[in-house]
């Protein structure tokens, strides 16, 4: 084992960048007496749905069906199979990349009859370039402030020993997601089209942070 001596440090870089995609949640529901009419409305509701999602091409980056479901509501509770109706619900999960055309699209969803949106959700994709770049910063961090501590004790950087990542984490600004329901369709007289709503990207702050241990020549530590 060398018995240079040792120099341990950390590194860390913290990144502020605009979000990549959206992801919006859309849950789509029927309530009807008899199952078969639940369920037709259902489905029906589900194509014109995945059909505005999909006119907007390129600019959906994911379109997948979460999950479905078909419940029984019971008139009275200690009376099983007394049922005064069937409420069917469709889960869509949408991720959008162009947040030119998100509050038209957020907007139109959630003023279909018996629909209602979560989100949007600000994300950057998983493999995005600002992973590799905060790391990068970290990792150059650890290097300056090792080579600031040598040069205090008269030293210089000789080799790197053990370079650890402490990992890579994502905070989102706090702020709520945005809620649009449709219980009954369009009231008479409303615009054929609602006014697309604003919305403002929340910014994603990206950290990084390393460990390294590096060997340094002997240090000057004579008085001065």
């Amino acid at each position: 084992m060398s018995d240079a001596p040792l120099i341990s440090v950390r590194g860390e870089a913290v990144l502020e960048v605009e979000p990549e995609i959206a992801r919006v949640v859309v849950h789509v529901q029927s309530q009807e007496s008899d199952r078969r009419d639940a369920l037709d409305r259902l489905t029906e509701r589900n194509r014109q749905c995945l059909e505005l999602v999909r006119s907007y091409g390129d600019a959906v980056e994911k379109l997948e069906t979460g999950g479905v479901s078909i419940v029984p509501l019971l008139k009275y509770k200690r009376r099983e199979g007394d049922v005064r109706a069937y409420r069917g619900t469709v889960q869509i999960k949408v991720v959008v990349a162009d947040f030119g055309v998100l509050g038209e699209l957020v907007t139109r969803l959630g003023d279909m009859e018996r629909t209602y949106v979560d989100g949007p959700e600000w994300l950057l994709r998983r493999d995005s370039e600002v992973y590799a770049r905060a790391a990068r910063q970290a990792a150059h961090e650890a290097v300056e402030r090792a080579r600031r501590y040598a040069e205090a004790l008269g030293s210089r950087l000789t080799g790197l020993v053990e370079l650890s990542d402490e990992g890579l984490g994502r905070a989102q600004d706090a702020g709520g997601p945005v809620t649009l329901a449709a219980a009954y369709g369009r009231a008479a007289g409303a615009p054929e089209e609602p006014e697309p709503i604003d919305l403002e990207p929340a910014k994603q702050v990206v950290r990084a942070a390393v460990e390294a241990r590096f060997t340094v020549s002997p240090p000057d530590l004579e008085p001065r």
